[in-house]
């Protein structure tokens, strides 16, 4: 993302040009000013793409975490055995929060490698309150598993909903003024027409 300051520098020049005169200096220095803020907002498609393909695979990494635990393998076996199985950049936090535990960190130091992933720091609170209280961390990872499933779905449904209104907000735009020129329009001139006579 080197070229926003480019980007915005010559949009704010094409501004000042078309506008001409001080005016234009000064509106071309202030869209272009706002342009690189807004530009320095977006996040890369790399790791958008990452974060999404991170959300997507989190749930099944802790259904596969859970049933590996329950098979009887030590959380850190079960955690390298799931990073080396799942791969991208929930594999790579899970090697790293494998590589964590064989050097002796305490869990809650070791699974601070996923607290970039989306629900990441949820999934090392599970893990952490029950090496704490000895509590099963098997059912814990199988309901946050569910709980990160159920809130992927609303909010794909929530997207679905508002691209279906997105779609009809151009023809409502589209549709009215048409509806006004060709049937409201008529009906205002021929009731004017007959009131004029």
């Amino acid at each position: 993302m080197r070229a926003r300051l480019p980007v915005a520098v010559l949009c704010g020049v094409s501004v000042a040009v078309v506008v001409g005169g001080w005016a234009g200096t000064v509106a071309g220095v202030v869209v272009a000013a706002l342009l690189h803020r807004y530009l320095r907002r977006l996040t890369p498609a790399r790791v958008r793409r990452e974060q999404e393909r991170a959300e997507l695979d989190l749930p099944y990494a802790l259904d596969l975490l859970a049933t590996s635990v329950r098979a009887g393998l030590p959380i850190d076996r079960a955690v390298r055995a799931v990073a080396a199985a799942l791969g991208g950049p929930v594999g790579a936090c899970l090697a790293r929060v494998a590589a964590g535990l064989d050097l002796g960190l305490t869990p809650s130091g070791a699974w601070q490698a996923l607290h970039h992933l989306p629900a990441g720091s949820r999934v090392a609170e599970v893990v952490v309150r029950s090496a704490d209280s000895g509590a099963a961390v098997a059912a814990g990872l199988s309901r946050l598993a569910d709980d990160l499933r159920a809130a992927r779905l609303a909010g794909v449904e929530t997207s679905a909903q508002r691209a279906g209104v997105l779609l009809v907000l151009p023809l409502g735009l589209c549709f009215l003024p048409a509806f006004i020129v060709t049937g409201v329009v008529p009906v205002i001139v021929a009731v004017l027409g007959d009131v004029l006579r």
